[in-house]
């Protein structure tokens, strides 16, 4: 498009509406043109920049305008020079708002059923384990059975690692018997037994992935029913019952202890990568509770036990509970579940109640060997 198309010819010095510029070969100014187009044309102010939001005034303010009948404007007012910083005007105040209350703690769990569940399983337990020895065995053996079972499963759900669960089983159970009626020999042996069992179980289906489910085999043996034939290895001495039940006892308190104080007073976590929930608040909690248990205990349930072998034991049972409860939480973690099974509303599964009874067991049966001989 050339100059003319505008409606006017051009003069130097114009700036012309979408470049912001002076015409390209324009005219010279001269009386003939400055008296026809006197009014049409006009230097355009310079006017300095102003920010694109310059506190309440609206955008468009700084905008450049040019009047002629070229844009058909009415003429423009002088600007004032707008501030290149102006200050901005101060908000409204805004009504205050209630902040909502801070959420209230929870238990994360149905804390009644998990209170019903745990009397109920108590009240079997020690039913068992006063009336008859033999009894308390069966039920011994039946967790360790149920534990197992729901460990293969999630192993296989989750891991695709098929762990023989006939022979664990059966080799499971025949280990809680071998601890009750021969000792640490009877334990050993039908572990090995077990562990020859699992080896040629697996034989019988294809060879891949021979390897990792005779390794799986072989952990699940010895974490679920070689550690718990120390409970029955308890049983054994003169005032069995009293071991068992201090066991009992001490773990449970300690699990308590670390719960009612870490839920109240926990900031510091314990093991966030592995479990969130645990403080070192609630390991202290654990420790004070265990031990004046344990010192109570030994006091006076067990025959020939004094009150500071009790604060021994105390200490050691919550080390070895929370690090059993850590260890199964890696479980866990690694196969990305939350509870290993759904049996006992409030707990979720048998494993889930044994996490920390299992690697307890050996260590009360042997500080309890040391302390009062095994009876």
């Amino acid at each position: 498009m050339n100059d003319s198309s505008w409606g006017a010819p051009p003069q130097a010095g114009y700036w012309g509406p979408s470049d912001g510029g002076p015409v390209q070969g324009a005219a010279p100014a001269g009386p003939a043109y400055d008296a026809q187009y006197a009014q049409q044309t006009r230097p355009m102010p310079i006017v300095p920049d102003v920010p694109e939001h310059g506190g309440d005034q609206d955008d468009d303010r700084g905008a450049a305008r040019v009047s002629g009948p070229l844009f058909q404007n009415p003429p423009a007012q002088p600007y004032a020079a707008v501030p290149q910083n102006p200050e901005p005007m101060p908000d409204a105040p805004q009504p205050a708002q209630s902040q909502p209350p801070p959420p209230k703690k929870t238990a994360g769990r149905d804390l009644g059923a998990a209170i019903g569940v745990g009397v109920g399983l108590g009240a079997v337990i020690i039913a068992s384990l006063f009336v008859v020895k033999a009894v308390f065995v069966g039920v011994v053996a039946v967790a360790v059975v149920v534990g197992l079972w729901e460990l293969t499963k999630r192993l296989e759900e989750r891991k695709g690692i098929k762990a023989p669960l006939v022979p664990l089983a059966i080799g499971g159970a025949a280990m809680v018997v071998a601890g009750y009626a021969r000792g640490a020999e009877g334990a050993w042996v039908a572990m090995a037994l077990t562990a020859l069992a699992v080896l040629v179980w697996r034989m019988t289906e294809p060879p891949e992935g021979y390897l990792k489910d005779v390794t799986a085999g072989l952990f699940a043996a010895f974490y679920v029913p070689f550690l718990a034939t120390f409970v029955t290895m308890m049983l054994m001495a003169d005032d069995g019952a009293q071991r068992v039940l201090t066991f009992l006892l001490l773990t449970v308190v300690s699990d308590t202890g670390a719960y009612a104080v870490g839920w109240r007073f926990g900031r510091t976590k314990l093991a966030p990568r592995i479990s969130p929930g645990k403080t070192r608040e609630g390991l202290l909690g654990a420790v004070a509770f265990a031990m004046a248990a344990g010192a109570l205990c030994m006091q006076f349930m067990i025959e020939d036990g004094l009150w500071w072998q009790g604060l021994l034991l105390g200490l050691a049972v919550a080390v070895s509970a929370t690090l059993g409860d850590l260890g199964e939480s890696m479980i866990k973690r690694d196969l990305g579940i939350k509870d290993m099974g759904t049996l006992l509303p409030g707990h979720g599964g048998i494993m889930d109640r044994l996490d920390s009874l299992l690697p307890t067991a050996p260590v009360v049966w042997l500080l309890l060997v040391i302390f009062v001989g095994s009876g």
